[in-house]
């Protein structure tokens, strides 16, 4: 039974990898150190191509030797296929989930609590998905929840508000973890094994050559990823991911060396919002 306070999450699904080589598969692909992650636990992970591009963002969650993928805004059954032709002869099944459906509350949770899970996927499971001063429970489970337009929208912002990426897929493959601040969420490794992108990974963080970082701007109602940040008349980033509509708020990655003068989106003033803390796991 979903509690009251849940809406429905349509845009997130669920890719589970299962097998006796599941650990093993995702420690060799994904950016954040599996081998670390403790059974009921979860962590941020990600995803990238060989040149050190964010393909996913997600949640990476440990269900016993079983890990369970929560996707915002993909096709799962692609993000399957492309995970699939790097199995080779690892004992590892790479399925997409349909029957588990993600809902969301804005409300603490009050039995999940920072990276640790509570529940079972036969009841439904639940992830502290929010911060002190952003309370959200995240839960995936058997039923799915009741449709809310409005409150899918204001998270979709509130992700955004906590600095987690919702990459469009024009907006895939094109930034580094580190121009999107991945490590605000503590979702990438320099330390771990091998990993597609790793070397540049870690070359941008250990020879401090990392230029660029996201900023949260407010931005014009039309404006979609992809759009120009200017300053000065001059065109210095882009937008990497958009939200909601009263207040449409925008991810844009931008150089460190910006300068102070204001910043404009779509010839509008974009003022820039701080990030809210506290949603590394």
């Amino acid at each position: 039974m979903i509690p009251a306070d849940f809406f429905a999450l349509d845009e997130h699904t669920v890719l589970a990898l299962d097998g006796p080589e599941a650990l093993v598969f995702a420690q060799a692909q994904f950016a954040n150190d599996v081998a670390a992650l403790s059974p009921g636990q979860w962590q941020w992970n990600a995803w990238l191509n060989a040149k050190g591009r964010v393909i996913a963002v997600f949640a990476l969650l440990r269900c016993g030797d079983a890990l369970r993928l929560v996707l915002p805004d993909h096709d799962v059954s692609g993000l399957g296929d492309a995970l699939r032709r790097f199995v080779f002869r690892r004992k590892v099944t790479v399925t997409p989930r349909p029957d588990l459906h993600v809902a969301g509350a804005f409300a603490a949770s009050a039995t999940a609590s920072g990276a640790r899970l509570a529940g079972d996927e036969g009841a439904g499971l639940e992830l502290d998905y929010g911060a002190p001063a952003l309370p959200r429970t995240l839960r995936l489970g058997p039923v799915a929840a009741p449709a809310d337009p409005a409150a899918r929208e204001a998270w979709a912002v509130a992700d955004l508000r906590l600095g987690l990426p919702r990459l469009p897929v024009s907006q895939r493959e094109q930034w580094t973890p580190q121009q999107l601040a991945l490590d605000r969420l503590r979702a990438y490794s320099v330390k771990k094994g091998c990993y597609p992108g790793q070397e540049i990974v870690a070359r941008t963080h250990f020879l401090g050559k990392a230029k660029r970082e996201p900023l949260l701007v407010h931005v014009p109602a039309a404006v979609e990823a992809g759009a120009e940040v200017r300053q000065s008349g001059r065109a210095i980033g882009h937008v990497a991911s958009v939200a909601g509509s009263a207040p449409r708020l925008a991810l844009a990655v931008l150089p460190l060396d910006r300068g102070d003068a204001p910043l404009e989106v779509a010839g509008v003033a974009a003022p820039v919002e701080p990030f809210v803390e506290g949603l590394a796991r």
